[in-house]
């Protein structure tokens, strides 16, 4: 498997839920920081010129003692148009302790991937575990529209 996809199932990992409603609006400041990090990076920075569009969450919550969760509020784009808004949750029970913040992109390779995630019932399985864009990651992700 290719370095670049490794990286995109990475991105896509850590959320069982997301759900997006279209609306139009500016970007808040915590998006905009996210966006130009993610940008900067090398690993991310050709996914934004070869996919169809992204969601972005700025900011993603997450903790546990032995029952966890985490949530996190995105935006989506289209190109450099923002099309709509989502919400990022996860539940999880097993051996967990502690929390962690961090900042998560997904991007849509085509117009189809993109619509299911904006239809509103987008759905992310996964397990990962992140130390840094730039150390690596392991993860396991699927999905269900």
């Amino acid at each position: 498997m290719k370095p670049v996809y490794r990286l995109f199932s990475m991105l896509c990992a850590a959320a069982l839920l997301c759900i997006s409603s279209l609306s139009h609006a500016s970007s808040d400041p915590d998006t905009e920081a996210a966006l130009n990090k993610f940008k900067q990076a090398p690993q991310t920075w050709p996914f934004f010129h070869s996919s169809y569009g992204y969601a972005i969450f700025p900011s993603v919550g997450k903790g546990g003692f032995w029952i966890g969760g985490a949530y996190g509020s995105g935006t989506a784009y289209r190109g450099n148009t923002i099309t709509g808004y989502a919400k990022l949750y996860q539940v999880s029970i097993g051996l967990q302790f502690g929390g962690q913040a961090y900042s998560e992109i997904i991007f849509f390779q085509d117009k189809r991937a993109y619509d299911r995630f904006t239809s509103g019932s987008f759905e992310l399985d996964a397990q990962a575990s992140a130390v840094a864009i730039t150390e690596g990651a392991q993860a396991k992700a699927g999905t269900t529209g």
